[in-house]
């Protein structure tokens, strides 16, 4: 054994210190099989800190450091659940009459015309795109892009299309849907 210590570079007292605390029962087993249930049954969505919260929820009062080094030593992480994005409020003012009816078709140019504001993220900074499409073709008639979506980079892009109208026509304008791209 002394060999052993000497290659390892292990002082003999290290040793026997090791040895010893291997022999004592451990002392954390019951709160170590709590906190796996308590993970278990919320499906690793909680952390250290749900956890003692949980934990002082049923009398066991426990320092949530000795909570998370537990957590540690078994192996449990929380899962973090991705926040979806939500741009519905509920009914705010006036809904406009349904003209469109999901009819996208258009049977000649300038006839029906849709936009949209999309928010793209790129290269780890947010992008709005606002363009203007005709139904009939698909053509974009106008785009703008900005950092922000703000009343502007709408008026912009409106100002560009009504200066691709040549004469005077009946075109119906839609805004789609504000949306994200993934």
């Amino acid at each position: 054994m002394k060999v052993l210590l000497q290659l390892t570079e292990i002082p003999r007292s290290t040793y026997y210190y090791i040895v010893s605390k291997l022999e004592l029962p451990d002392k954390d087993a019951e709160l170590k099989k709590l906190i796996q249930a308590i993970h278990d049954e919320h499906q690793g969505r909680y952390g250290y800190r749900r956890i003692r919260d949980e934990l002082w929820n049923q009398g066991h009062k426990v320092n949530h450091k000795k909570v998370q080094r537990i957590m540690k030593e078994l192996g449990l992480k929380s899962l973090v659940r991705m926040k979806k994005y939500r741009s519905y409020k509920g009914t705010a003012g006036n809904i406009a009459p349904n003209i469109l009816d999901r009819n996208f078709n258009a049977k000649k140019p300038n006839q029906k015309w849709v936009t949209d504001i999309t928010e793209f993220k790129l290269f780890g900074e947010k992008l709005y795109l606002s363009p203007m499409l005709d139904l009939y073709n698909g053509e974009i008639i106008a785009y703008t892009i900005d950092s922000r979506p703000t009343y502007l980079l709408v008026s912009e892009m409106l100002e560009k299309s009504f200066k691709r109208l040549l004469e005077k026509v009946n075109c119906l304008f839609i805004l789609i849907k504000v949306g994200i791209a993934k």
